[in-house]
Order: structure tokens, then C-alpha cells, then sequence
């Protein structure tokens, strides 16, 4: 690896770690972190006191791995899309295409940035849920690396298919359409009630996406071995999980580079003001 490559990632690794720190003070991007959290928790209080079907086990405790698994997914998609829509629009991607391996170092500081937020982002659900909810994590230090797995394969999965769609975006409010699909695979992918009671069809439908798998891997590292009863083929189906994931990892990596690197190439001053004065038209 070349030095000026090395200087890159450090850059990069400095850059994330600066944008985690300015959005832990700015209170817009602390209430943005916070308030969904808490809608769910109190949502999930709710639920406390019904139980899964069959089971004696609390809904509202089934639920919260549901919940990380799909922050994990939105934050993974929308995050790195956003970003890279909104700093194309700014100007910030020609100025790090400009700067020797500038575009690396980017990359490292975003990836840094949107992995931060999202464990940061499902913290904020989890310990509460560790004192409100009982059956959580029973298994002890096997629970958390389990969990850590889930965490780590399923940023992989995301985040280089939010880069894509990111990359793909003509402006930065196009990424607010990609919420309402993913709202939409929420409602199917047994975020909030087993999936089995969905039709067999749609359980088909969630299966092909990776909220569905996220949400599983985090009930199965989360949840007591009696939780799975509800689950498709009553089985927490380890190798399925890891098989999805790592798949749609495999298309996200493979797609993000070249969408990225032509993104990058039509990048130039001309372009960054185009956008800026037609934004300023529609402000008018």
C-alpha cells in the first residue's frame, strides 16, 4: 500500500471520526438519533404484555431485534445515499476528486461515519431495552458476539447498496423515495409480528430482501431457542442468514465501485453549479 494511500485512510479515518462528533452536538442530528428510537420503545412497551403465538415469551421483547435489524437496513441504505446525494450537490465530492486519492479517503470517512451512527442509533434502543424487557440476551457473552456478527455482515450488505442508490440519485430529494419501499419491506418482514402469520407469498416476497435476514440474525442472537417456534421452519436458519447477506454483499460490492468511479468522473465545477443555481430556482 502507498503512502499516499496510507495518508488517505488516516484522512478518512479523521474525517469520520469528526462527523460522528458534529452530529453527537448538533441537536437536529441528536433529535433525529433519539426520537425514532423512542417512538419504537414506546411502541414495543405496548406490546409488552402480549406474548408470540404459542409461547409464553413477551412480543414486545420479540420485537426489538426486529427493530435493530431494520435500523441496520435504513440506516445502512439511506445513510450512504444520502450523504453521497447531498456532498454531490455541495461540492464536497469534486473537492475530494480534486485532492490525491481524496475520493479514498472519502469513502473511509463515510463508511466510518454511517457505521457510527447506526450502532450508535440501535444503543439508543438496545440498553433501555436491556432494563424494560426480560429474555434479552440470555446467552451472555455468545449473545454479543452474535450480535456483533449480525452488526458487521449486515453493514457490509447496506452500505454499498446505499452507495449505489446514492450514486444513482439525480438529486438528494429522490432519496427520500427510497424510504417508502423500505417502509414497505418493514411491514412484511416480521419487524413487529412473526412473518409466518404473513401469506406465504409475501413471506417469499420479504425473503429475497436483507431486513428480513437482519432481523432474524438479531432474534437469533438476542432471543431465547424458544422464540424460533414462530420462525420459518421453526429454525433460526444460521447458514440461510449468512448466505443472503453475504450475497447481497457481493452485489453491492461489486456494483458500488464502478457506479462510484463514473459518478466521480462526471463531476466537475460546471455540474456542481448547474445543480446549485436549479436549486436555488425552486427555493425562488
Amino acid at each position: 500500500m502507498s503512502k499516499h494511500v496510507l495518508a488517505a485512510a488516516r484522512a478518512g479515518v479523521t474525517r469520520g471520526r469528526i462527523e460522528i462528533r458534529q452530529q453527537l452536538t448538533n441537536r437536529e442530528d441528536l433529535l433525529n438519533l433519539v426520537l425514532p428510537a423512542t417512538i419504537f420503545l414506546v411502541v414495543m412497551i405496548f406490546m409488552r404484555d402480549a406474548s408470540l403465538p404459542g409461547t409464553n415469551f413477551s412480543l414486545g421483547a420479540a420485537t426489538v431485534p426486529g427493530v435493530l435489524g431494520a435500523g441496520i437496513t435504513l440506516n445502512g441504505l439511506t445513510g450512504m445515499a444520502g450523504a453521497l446525494a447531498v456532498e454531490r450537490e455541495d461540492g464536497t465530492l469534486l473537492r475530494a476528486k480534486a485532492t490525491p486519492n481524496g475520493m479514498t479517503g472519502y469513502l473511509i470517512g463515510k463508511v466510518l461515519q454511517v457505521s457510527g451512527t447506526t450502532v450508535l442509533g440501535m444503543l439508543v434502543v438496545l440498553i433501555p431495552s436491556l432494563f424494560l424487557f426480560e429474555g434479552l440476551a440470555q446467552d451472555g457473552p455468545l449473545s454479543w458476539l452474535g450480535l456483533l456478527g449480525v452488526v458487521t455482515i449486515g453493514l457490509v450488505a447496506t452500505m454499498p447498496l446505499g452507495a449505489v442508490l446514492g450514486s444513482l440519485s439525480a438529486n438528494s430529494r429522490n432519496v427520500g423515495l427510497i424510504m417508502l419501499p423500505i417502509f414497505g419491506l418493514g411491514a412484511i418482514s416480521g419487524i413487529f409480528y412473526p412473518i409466518t402469520a404473513m401469506p406465504e407469498w409475501l413471506q417469499w416476497v420479504a425473503q429475497v430482501f436483507p431486513m428480513y435476514w437482519l432481523g432474524l440474525g438479531m432474534r437469533s442472537a438476542l432471543l431465547p431457542d424458544s422464540a424460533m417456534l414462530v420462525e420459518i421452519g421453526q429454525s433460526w436458519r444460521h447458514l440461510e442468514t449468512l448466505g443472503v447477506l453475504a450475497g447481497w454483499a457481493v452485489i453491492g460490492l461489486t456494483l458500488a465501485p464502478v457506479l462510484l468511479r463514473r459518478m466521480a468522473r462526471r463531476e466537475s465545477g460546471s455540474s456542481v453549479a448547474a445543480r446549485r443555481d436549479k436549486a436555488m430556482q425552486r427555493v425562488g
